[in-house]
């Protein structure tokens, strides 16, 4: 069975929530699947001495306006953030240990974080939000936020991230590898969607 494409995002993305409501139907075309890997941004902007590009002079004005661009033509609802952006340590950390946990629930907790930051406008780096948004798909909120704030959850998002970053070259979200050959950015979706249509060029 051919590996699964690797979706790596960060939850406070526009682009790796715009790139998280088509990836997976896209990807299933081809008979494949996706493995949702959400990692820390914030460290590519540490590490490369960058910002989020609302706050670049110049550039932010116009990526906001892509943003709602991009949604538009793809149908997808989208709001821009009152609070953006924001931490999203304990999002990704509940996401993992769903993962390990409850591996059927981590992606539909992660669409829906997504939706709750770029629909509804709701601050995901509160844990309530975030336990609110468990809840809401039926997972124990209480248990969740325990669970996301365990050693071992922590070192698995440390892990991730510096895998993605220093083992992987992952300077962006979203960003795909497709075995092994890697795509940064939603404008790249068509390209993968090529690439696994014909096995690469």
């Amino acid at each position: 069975m051919a590996a699964p494409v690797e979706f790596y995002f960060d939850f406070s993305s526009p682009y790796g929530y715009l790139a998280s409501t088509r990836i997976d139907e896209m990807v299933a075309k081809h008979g494949r699947k996706v493995e949702w890997r959400p990692f820390m941004l914030g460290a590519v902007f540490k590490l490369a001495g960058t910002a989020p590009l609302t706050n670049v002079p110049l550039k932010g004005d116009y990526s906001v306006r892509d943003f709602k661009r991009c949604a538009r033509m793809h149908g997808v609802p989208f709001v821009m953030p009152p609070k953006f952006p924001v931490g999203t340590i304990v999002a990704a950390r509940a996401y993992y240990w769903l993962v390990a946990r409850a591996p059927e629930k981590a992606r539909p907790f992660a669409r829906a974080g997504l939706s709750a930051y770029f629909v509804h406008g709701r601050d995901i780096s509160e844990r309530e939000v975030v336990g609110e948004i468990a809840a809401a798909q039926g997972i124990d909120r209480d248990e969740l936020l325990a669970g996301a704030e365990a050693a071992e959850t922590k070192e698995r998002v440390k892990a991730v991230t510096d895998e993605a970053i220093n083992g992987r070259g992952v300077f962006g979200s979203p960003f795909a590898f497709v075995d092994g050959e890697p795509f940064w950015g939603s404008d790249r979706l068509d390209m993968v969607d090529r690439w696994l249509a014909t096995g690469g060029w």
